[in-house]
């Protein structure tokens, strides 16, 4: 499984993101191309620490049993859930948009192991570096494969 720790992996990313245009019409759910992308800055800079979202009860509780869910080999469903505090239903402009989130992707990698946050996931619970390297890429692909990319 590709992780956002391993270079190819941060260059095919980074390579589907720059085929994005603002026009890139969503295969489902509601964001734009330009809220997509601010939406997955958002959870890169929680894997980061730069955004320390609480736990939910929800995710308390049954969160253990579906953690696989993040961290296994299988693509995300679409129209998974989403937190609320990662929702962008914002008008957001694209250039600045897709190059923030390349920077974030770029800065995650680059940081390593040594760079990710000690803070749970607020639904999931703990997780190693190298599981939210994992569950970063799979979110990212996730979106990515919503808008045809």
């Amino acid at each position: 499984m590709q992780t956002l720790f391993q270079s190819e992996a941060v260059d095919e990313v980074i390579s589907r993101i720059d085929k994005l245009t603002p026009a890139t019409p969503a295969l489902w759910g509601r964001m734009n191309a330009a809220q997509m992308l601010a939406h997955c800055s958002g959870a890169i800079d929680m894997a980061s620490g730069r955004l320390i979202l609480p736990r939910v009860l929800i995710g308390r509780i049954l969160g253990p049993f579906v953690k696989p869910i993040y961290t296994n080999h299988k693509p995300f469903s679409r129209s998974s859930p989403t937190d609320k505090k990662l929702v962008v239903a914002d008008a957001r402009d694209f250039g600045q948009e897709q190059e923030k989130l390349k920077l974030r992707i770029r800065e995650f990698q680059q940081g390593g192991e040594a760079q990710v946050t000690k803070h749970p996931h607020p639904f999931f619970g703990t997780f190693q570096p190298q599981e939210w390297a994992r569950g970063m890429y799979k979110h990212l692909d996730h979106h990515l494969r919503q808008f045809g990319v």
